[in-house]
């Protein structure tokens, strides 16, 4: 039996195509028209706004343009698009009732996470999610959406909450990774996201899991074990970054548009890699482009994944659970799956 070694990752042999290129530098161009007109306005006092509406109106076309069919690069610009929706933003959308749950019970509050309970559907559930702020001062107190350990550890607490209370849990994804400061790793940032990988993957009770935005390494993957993933049409899954990756591979961070073609970290390329159960459609132009329908598509795909989940024993889902995950990854051997084809078709195999 003969096996084969994968090849050794390769950055594209081409670049993203002319026309998606064109489309980013039209883009820029117009937008350094409309801060120019902008400046010209404000020094010279004079009137431009139906010049520079004129150029917005295409400034928007084109950003329509390039998020109908956009590059995994042009993908993770809109994952990070600093306007797309908030957690607090779907939290809103989800819950009647919420009450924030503070504190790891050990050390302090991270508030890279929120995390709490509130009534969603009619009944209660968990919901926990990384949270990055709407203005500088806001991101910079919740490190962009980057946990702490307590953070996970505070986000286990209510996951533990939920079970006792047999209800379900909803997590929502948005964060570049865990962070990495030096005062993390001292109070123990590996174990806390291992800890909260092995508390989730045995949880008895439903999680769903919606990546809205970043899904950066083990940091997104901490609240990210469930029974259904469910994923943006313009958000990003990776091991880690593009830019990371890059300088890993290839001693080059701006080869990241590179790394973001060869990681597969779209929508798309997760599902047919069977990881991500159901994409979620944005609206035209990206989830920063119309929020309120951004929300509403994913407080509709949550509300019928966990009716689907409800009255599933505990035992199926845990077992349902461990397959799902025993899944991603697994190693086929080309020369077995050959002599398998040539058995069922009624061929001799040595």
């Amino acid at each position: 039996m003969s096996h084969h070694p994968p090849e050794p990752l390769r950055p594209p042999d081409a670049s993203p195509a002319a026309s998606s290129a064109s489309l980013e530098e039209n883009l820029a161009e117009v937008e350094r028209e409309i801060g120019d007109l902008r400046r010209i306005t404000t020094a010279q006092q004079m009137d431009l706004g139906e010049q520079i509406a004129a150029l917005e109106a295409r400034a928007e076309s084109l950003h329509e343009e390039i998020a109908r069919n956009p590059t995994p690069w042009q993908r993770v610009q809109l994952a990070r698009h600093p306007e797309r929706p908030r957690v607090g933003d779907y939290i809103d959308g989800l819950t009647s009732e919420f009450v924030e749950l503070h504190g790891d019970r050990s050390f302090g509050d991270d508030r890279a996470i929120i995390a709490g309970l509130g009534i969603v559907g009619g009944r209660p559930a968990a919901i926990i999610g990384h949270a990055k702020g709407h203005d500088t001062r806001e991101n910079i107190s919740r490190r962009f959406g980057m946990p702490n350990p307590e953070g996970y550890r505070k986000a286990v607490r209510v996951m533990r909450l939920a079970e006792k209370l047999r209800a379900p849990v909803v997590t929502l994804v948005d964060t570049a990774g865990a962070f990495p400061g030096k005062d993390a790793e001292e109070r123990g940032q590996a174990e806390a996201i291992a800890r909260s990988l092995f508390e989730m993957a045995r949880l008895r009770t439903p999680i769903v899991t919606v990546i809205t935005g970043e899904g950066g390494s083990g940091g997104a993957l901490a609240i990210g074990i469930c029974d259904v993933l469910l994923m943006f049409e313009h958000a990003i899954y990776s091991v880690i970054s593009p830019e990371g990756c890059a300088a890993i591979l290839w001693r080059d961070g701006s080869r990241a548009r590179d790394a973001a073609e060869a990681l597969r970290l779209t929508a798309g390329d997760l599902a047919a890699l069977e990881i991500v159960d159901e994409i979620i459609p944005e609206p035209p132009g990206g989830a920063h482009r119309h929020r309120e329908d951004a929300v509403a598509a994913v407080v509709q795909a949550v509300l019928r994944h966990l009716a689907l989940l409800e009255g599933r024993s505990e035992e199926s889902l845990v077992a349902a659970r461990y397959e799902k995950y025993r899944r991603i990854g697994r190693v086929r051997d080309a020369s077995m799956q050959d002599a398998a084809a040539t058995h069922d078709a009624g061929g001799q195999t040595e």
